[in-house]
């Protein structure tokens, strides 16, 4: 080989290995400038996230807390037409749901109910022991109303008749009056008290051209003796009060006695009636508070409390997935609260529940359950109002655990009156799920509704430009063409204790998703957050499971 070609080759080599590095010669310099400019820009995805994240919760509770003018009711529209009053009893799922998806610019809307603030019931076995605050699942009616494109008028009052034959609704409404003096007897050196007490009623009368019947069911104590005296229900915000106060009451109570005294055994047990998913969501509740709360600040009594849930049936949670129901038992056996399957309750008394179980061989039993705090959380009756309507129409004799109503939630025997929720007795399980949806419905059913009551007036008051007979049609089509309720059932969920939670979900038309456990609960979490009605309560609630999460629940009375 000559000296040119080899100078050749070894100036080619140096420019090959020059051209192209391998990988692990690059400089350490350029890694780190490569990850920095990845977590640079990290940083900075994740900072516009969050501000973006805060810019939209801040405009949501800005557009909530500042209403918009609303036009205000007439009796006529501008074509001469009445408007028609639509008077809606209730402020549950049902009526709500209704209120927020209704065109109230087509209708004049009264809501009346005993109570003015909507609540997140699927929420309310969390408030006794403090897990959330009633103040962050209640919405206020008003600031649903003042949402709304056109007035709506509500009235705090309780519907005590429904006249069907001349369409009026008579509402009462109780005013407890409270007056006295309390002070320093110094003749006598006694304290006294002198108080009056009095009730003021204000009864009135309302007429409607529509009436919609949402007000809900009262707790079923299903005649067994000594439920009403004795018990605590869970159906409203009081409700959750009574039962911390009396839960609070016999846990001081039993710490005064000494241990192993049968009465302070006694007093640190308490009795959930109901297998469903408000009991199974109390009982698991309340073993928290002990296991996680109690346990901190009483352990002198923490240890002996004792929960026991009972059921007539040989299984909660009837339905959800069986799956499901097992995992459900298993964690209650591992959080020690006491399952009591084929239980059936047949009386009452101030200190113990008696009942029958039924054996595996078929036979029962006698059993006792000495209580000190008893809840209620099973069945529905019909509130006295709904009595009150099935006992003035005819072809509602035959109703006896609620309203019964068409496939267009249309009350049978009624042209103009409609039910939803709770109060009626249909082939759906009395669910918030169903009401929602029924108030969804009857929002466009009313739409469609003020479309019809259009054409008719503009039929009875013709004008030369109107085509009668193309009008006549258009109504014809639209009365047949009228849509019906079908309910579409996306599942359902329940906090079972531990942090873990069972879903038992419908995905589409065609399949099922049944899960349990940790992160079941972080989806029950998030799927409650979801269904929450304003963004105020989203971030109340949110900000109580944070203040739990970092101080615990306390062990007051209040």
């Amino acid at each position: 080989m000559t000296y040119r070609s080899s100078r050749f080759l070894s100036t080619s080599r140096r420019i090959f290995q020059t051209s192209v590095p391998p990988t692990s010669s690059i400089p350490p310099k350029s890694k780190r400038s490569a990850i920095r400019t990845v977590w640079s820009y990290t940083k900075g995805i994740t900072a516009l996230s969050l501000l973006g994240a805060v810019g939209l919760v801040s405009y949501k509770v800005y557009n909530e807390s500042q209403p918009a003018n609303q036009l205000p009711q007439v009796s006529t529209f501008e074509t001469g037409q009445k408007k028609k009053t639509l008077v809606i009893l209730g402020s549950g799922w049902g009526s709500i749901s209704l209120l927020k998806n209704l065109d109230t610019t087509l209708y004049n809307v009264v809501v009346v109910s005993p109570r003015n603030y909507f609540l997140f019931t699927p929420l309310l076995p969390s408030c006794p022991t403090g897990t959330v605050e009633l103040r962050s699942i209640v919405e206020p009616v008003r600031s649903i109303t003042r949402r709304l494109p056109a007035e709506v008028i509500y009235l705090e009052a309780e519907a005590t008749s429904i006249d069907p034959v001349n369409n009026v609704v008579t509402i009462k409404q109780s005013t407890t009056v409270h007056s006295g003096h309390s002070g320093k007897d110094t003749s006598s050196s006694k304290s006294t008290v002198a108080e009056y007490t009095g009730v003021d009623e204000i009864t009135t009368k309302l007429n409607y051209d529509y009436l919609v019947v949402g007000v809900g069911a009262q707790p079923s104590t299903f005649g067994i003796p000594g439920v009403a005296e004795h018990s605590t229900f869970l159906k409203e915000v009081n409700d959750s009060v009574t039962i911390r106060r009396r839960l609070m009451d016999v846990i001081e109570a039993a710490n005064i006695l000494p241990k192993g005294d049968p009465e302070r055994k006694r007093l640190l047990s308490i009795v959930v009636c109901g297998g469903g998913p408000t009991g199974v969501e109390v009982a698991g509740e309340l073993q928290d508070y002990i296991d996680q709360d109690l346990q901190k600040w009483m352990p002198e009594v923490a240890s002996e409390l004792k929960v026991s849930l009972v059921e007539a049936l040989p299984n909660v949670l009837n339905m959800f997935n069986s799956k499901l129901v097992e995992y459900t038992k298993q964690v209650f056996s591992e959080t020690n609260i006491d399952l009591r399957t084929n239980t059936m309750i047949k009386k009452v008394s101030d200190k113990v529940v008696i009942g029958t179980h039924k054996k595996e061989d078929g036979s029962t039993e006698t059993v006792e359950i000495p209580y000190g705090v008893l809840i209620w959380a099973t069945g529905n009756a019909p509130r006295d109002i709904t009595r009150d309507l099935i006992s003035k129409v005819e072809e509602q004799k035959n109703a006896r655990r609620g309203l019964l109503v068409d496939e267009r939630l249309l009350l049978d025997g009624s042209d103009n009156i409609f039910a939803l929720g709770d109060c009626t007795f249909t082939k759906y399980a009395p669910t918030a799920q169903v009401a929602f949806q029924e108030g969804i419905f009857l929002a466009s059913h009313f739409s469609k509704l003020a479309e019809i009551d259009s054409l008719k007036y503009t039929l009875s008051n013709p004008t030369p430009e109107d085509n009668v007979d193309r009008l006549t049609k258009k109504l014809n089509k639209l009365e047949e063409k009228l849509p019906i309720f079908h309910y579409s059932h996306q599942g359902s969920l329940a906090y079972i204790g531990s942090e873990k939670a069972v879903a038992d979900l419908v995905w589409g038309d065609w399949s099922n998703v049944t899960s349990g456990g940790r992160f079941t609960y972080l989806f029950w979490r998030s799927a409650y957050i979801y269904m929450c009605l304003s963004v105020r309560n989203q971030i109340l609630v949110c900000l109580d499971w944070v203040k739990v999460s970092l101080f615990g629940r306390d062990c007051s009375k209040e």
